[in-house]
């Protein structure tokens, strides 16, 4: 098991919100990727835990090539670009656009007086050339929400081999992840224990591992991608 912790990692930001970088992929960043940061696992290459400031925004910016995850996880925004210009996200609400080929332009603004957070993951496309798309979700209480990943064939999730779960858990709950994963604890506390350690991890900490077994002991927000 390793294990990045956020609280750890300097505090960066642009335009309107402050953040921390997790995940900052080899692939994407080059030279510039930050050697406190993990690289990522299959097509995910980029983590962010960020908070916008009162009224705070990114500002209009393009993506192409590449598929744009956002979690609200306290407050809200509200969206404007290229896909579905004018979607709201609120907590418990989950925004995906792909860019594809023909690429996507998007401000996320923050129309509150007080700071949100929301999680930024970035994955890369299997294929080149895809047509660009938006699919919002809402998250289900005490349960997986498949959010991003499976086979062409399902019209639920973008189709991809890198596949990634929101799992909400109580107190007292148990989760198993018995392959090769990334694991964030978005919120709450876990007990987290693979063959050969057992560590209590709070919000904040990033594991990765090949077998992990969580006790859930404060209600809880994972991102699971595997």
């Amino acid at each position: 098991m390793q294990v990045l912790n956020r609280d750890v990692l300097p505090l960066g930001g642009f335009a309107g919100l402050t953040e921390h970088r997790l995940v900052t992929d080899s692939r994407v960043f080059g030279r510039h990727k930050s050697e406190d940061t993990f690289n990522g696992h299959k097509n995910f290459v980029y983590l962010a835990d960020a908070r916008f400031n009162p009224h705070g925004e990114t500002r209009m910016h393009p993506h192409k090539e590449i598929d744009v995850i956002s979690v609200m996880l306290d407050g809200r925004i509200s969206h404007e670009g290229s896909l579905e210009h004018g979607q709201s996200l609120n907590a418990g609400e989950v925004q995906v656009q792909r860019a594809g080929g023909e690429g996507f332009e998007h401000n996320e603004v923050n129309p509150d007086n007080s700071k949100n957070r929301m999680l930024q993951i970035w994955v890369l496309p299997d294929e080149a050339g895809r047509a660009a798309g938006y699919k919002h979700y809402a998250l289900n209480d005490n349960q997986v929400t498949r959010i991003y990943g499976g086979d062409k064939n399902q019209t639920q999730t973008f189709d991809s081999k890198t596949i990634i779960d929101i799992v909400q858990l109580n107190a007292g709950e148990e989760f198993e992840v018995g392959q090769t994963s990334l694991i964030y604890v978005a919120t709450g506390e876990v007990k987290a224990q693979d063959n050969a350690d057992v560590l209590t991890l709070g919000e904040g900490a990033l594991i990765r591992s090949e077998y992990l077994k969580l006790n859930v002991s404060e209600q809880a927000q994972l991102i699971v991608v595997s």
